[in-house]
């Protein structure tokens, strides 16, 4: 691959952009990480390139390098290495350690439960373990396979396993999917299409080794990775990264660090926008906050931007395309509004039932191709399981129309599609029309079994914490009659029911089959609105 990079690279210090030039990013081209990462060393070794928004650790490229030597010098290339971080800059710097050091590096959740690590590592077919320091290291139990502690001074082994495994040749990155519908299949992402993905978010967004981006983002998912830590690593720029945002800080650390863009989801955007704004120079410094993970409700998006300020730069991908596949147009004033934007280098389709390609304005099934897209799954064994279909396009499971101009617009996942009588519903049609009251928070439309229509809707809501209406009752009926006025018949909820809190995934999106369940259960419950509690929330943000 060729080592051409953005131009300013060796622009001093570790500054940020203040403004944004009208004049066309140029086209990164980024080489393969363990090139990039020793031009970086030897440039630029001591600015910052990962910083702690808790701690207040900096992870320099130096370091980087030289824990890339410790990966390269112990493990062999190939090897599956799971990756169990607690602190987010230790994971920056032990996961592009891992990608300089040809392994496959496989990240694990920091925050799942006792034995579940091990599981993970069982499905992974991992031979070595790699944790931030004896207190991670005491959360597994695992005893088959090779323990490492990695540190800011190298990386040492505190256990020897016995277990033989299985390597992933070729595989930079295993993940699983988010696994909201099903069981998770496993992702292999190669070198070139991590790069790939990384160095075309760098483009669009125009990130310069003066940008410093934030992302509070879990570092398990793809999201995280290539928005985040490789975008960077692209750029040559810099990252604070945190634990889980933690909103009551959240502004104050953008202030402080001098960030100049936001790595965000829905959720957090919603939480933002019903809180205090940032500081004015903070404010003045952000280019965008960019959002991906689920579609972004118009009215959350609207709340964000008149509190903040700051435009939002909304986008879609998932795990198999190496994240990004749509976004936004950078300048605000081409952005639209409810739409994932268009394709960024990926190729998309919206096909009809019979396969074939939809007009706009027609909704149906998202489907994508391209070398950052895989082509296959791995099962037990290292088998290959088939992504695509014969004609080589990826079906996503998401359900989207295109304008004139091809821009997209998500409709949600065809799973999620509710049958009314033979009427097919897209729950965020009803959505939509529920965050736009402002008091409204939350909102999630599900099917419940009916006797004779087969399945019909019911909504969960999240009120504003500051509502002092007369109650939830009241709330819930005046939302019933809202949707009565502008929906159709077959869209309209049998029953709105107000909650504490939406039942949550890692990455903010709902957990709908939580939902569902709650509404099956729910199904003897009188049909007068009323507040529900009974179902578990598992917030993937802090409101501390």
């Amino acid at each position: 691959m060729s080592t051409q990079f953005i131009s300013g690279f060796d622009a001093p210090g570790a500054g940020v952009r203040r403004h944004v030039s009208a004049a066309p990013a140029p086209r990164l081209i980024p080489a393969p990480v363990q090139s990039r990462l020793s031009l970086l060393s030897r440039r630029c070794g001591d600015r910052p390139g990962y910083l702690d928004a808790g701690s207040g650790e900096v992870v320099t490229w130096s370091q980087v390098a030289r824990q890339a030597a410790d990966w390269a010098r112990f493990l062999t290339p190939g090897t599956v290495v799971g990756l169990l971080a607690a602190g987010p800059a230790a994971f920056c710097r032990a996961y592009l350690a891992g990608l300089a050091a040809g392994v496959c590096v496989a990240p694990l959740d920091p925050g799942a439960a006792a034995g579940q690590a091990g599981r993970m590592l069982e499905t992974l077919q991992a031979a070595d373990l790699v944790v931030d320091g004896e207190d991670t290291a005491a959360t597994v139990d695992v005893q088959n396979v090779n323990l490492w502690i990695s540190s800011a001074t190298g990386l040492r082994q505190a256990r020897r396993g016995t277990a033989v495994r299985l390597g992933a040749p070729g595989v930079a990155v295993l993940l699983p999917t988010s696994g909201t519908t099903g069981r998770p299949k496993l992702v292999p992402l190669a070198e070139s299409q991590l790069l790939m993905a990384a160095g075309r978010v760098a483009t669009h967004h125009a990130l310069t080794p003066l940008d410093r981006g934030y992302s509070p983002l879990p570092l398990f998912h793809v999201n995280a990775q290539v928005v985040g830590i490789l975008s960077t690593f692209v750029a040559g720029g810099s990252l604070v990264v945190d634990d889980h945002f933690h909103a009551s800080r959240f502004w104050a650390a953008a202030d402080d660090f001098q960030v100049s863009w936001l790595n965000l989801v829905p959720a957090i955007l919603g939480i933002l926008g019903e809180g205090a704004p940032p500081a004015a120079a903070a404010a003045r410094r952000v280019r965008f906050a960019r959002s991906a993970s689920a579609p972004l409700p118009r009215a959350v998006q609207d709340r964000f931007e008149a509190e903040s300020g700051i435009g939002v730069l909304e986008t879609y991908g998932m795990t198999e395309a190496a994240s990004q596949i749509a976004a936004n147009p950078l300048a605000r004033s081409q952005r639209r509004p409810g739409s994932a934007g268009r394709p960024t280098g990926v190729a998309v389709r919206i096909a009809g039932p019979d396969g074939g390609d939809l007009p706009p304005g027609e909704t149906g099934a998202v489907q994508i191709r391209g070398p950052q897209v895989i082509g296959a799954y791995l099962g037990p064994g290292r088998t290959r399981i088939p992504a695509r279909g014969a004609d080589g396009w990826l079906h996503t499971g998401d359900l989207a129309f295109r304008d004139s101009d091809g821009f997209l617009y998500l409709a949600g996942r065809s799973d999620d599609v509710i049958n009314r009588g033979g009427e097919k519903v897209h729950p965020r049609e009803i959505e939509d029309v529920l965050l736009s009251d402002p008091h409204v928070r939350g909102a999630a439309v599900v099917g419940r079994p009916h006797r004779l229509l087969g399945e019909e809707c019911v909504a969960y809501i999240v009120p504003d914490p500051g509502y002092v209406g007369s109650g939830p009752d009241r709330l819930a009926g005046k939302l019933l009659d809202r949707c009565r006025q502008v929906l159709s018949p077959h869209q309209q909820p049998a029953r709105v029911i107000v909650i504490d809190a939406l039942p949550t995934g890692p990455t903010g999106k709902p957990d709908r089959r939580a939902l569902r369940a709650a509404a099956a259960r729910d199904l003897a419950l009188a049909a007068a609105p009323q507040r529900e509690t009974r179902i578990p929330a598992q917030p993937a943000t802090s409101p501390n």
